[in-house]
């Protein structure tokens, strides 16, 4: 099945010269969506994930999809001041601003096996603060899982682990 007919562009948003890749068309699919989880987490399977760490706010849908399908814990990266606990976080620069990603501190373990999962690769930079994130609780990354990458901005080349990055659908 070809998952890229299913994304949907959208010019100007959030602002003004920014491409949006609007997922709901394939979220609609239940055939497309499910093919997207299976092709998501294929490469993972054998590697003994215990924990799925997923990036606010599409990353949820596809991280917590992908935790059931390889039976593994699932932990939220959220946006600053949205975690009860006591919390760890980092701040990042994204193509149109900055940010900041937070989990609690101590949703993940030292030597825990992780998959990082979002919805899109972009500049890199949310991918690198959540690769910088679960580093700092001492966790093993295993590997990133995004749905969509988006070739020409190079966000590849932010990742430095050793670890795979896999994305389903790449666009240019």
């Amino acid at each position: 099945m070809n998952l890229g007919q299913w994304i949907r562009d959208v010019a100007d948003f959030p602002k003004p010269g920014i491409g949006f890749k609007d997922l709901t068309p394939l979220l609609g699919n239940g055939a497309a969506f499910a093919e997207s989880i299976t092709q998501l987490v294929r490469p993972f399977r054998d590697l003994q994930v215990s924990c799925v760490c997923a990036i606010e706010a599409r990353g949820f849908i596809f991280g917590a999809a992908a935790a059931i399908a390889l039976g593994s814990g699932f932990v939220p990266l959220r946006k600053p001041g949205k975690l009860p606990a006591q919390s760890i976080g980092t701040d990042y620069l994204l193509e149109y601003g900055s940010d900041r990603l937070e989990m609690h501190a101590d949703a993940v373990s030292p030597g825990q096996r992780v998959l990082l999962v979002d919805d899109v690769l972009a500049t890199g930079g949310t991918l690198e603060a959540a690769t910088r994130l679960v580093s700092m609780a001492g966790a093993e990354i295993v590997g990133a899982a995004l749905l969509i990458e988006i070739a020409a901005l190079g966000g590849r080349a932010r990742w430095r682990e050793s670890a795979p990055l896999h994305s389903v659908i790449v666009f240019d």
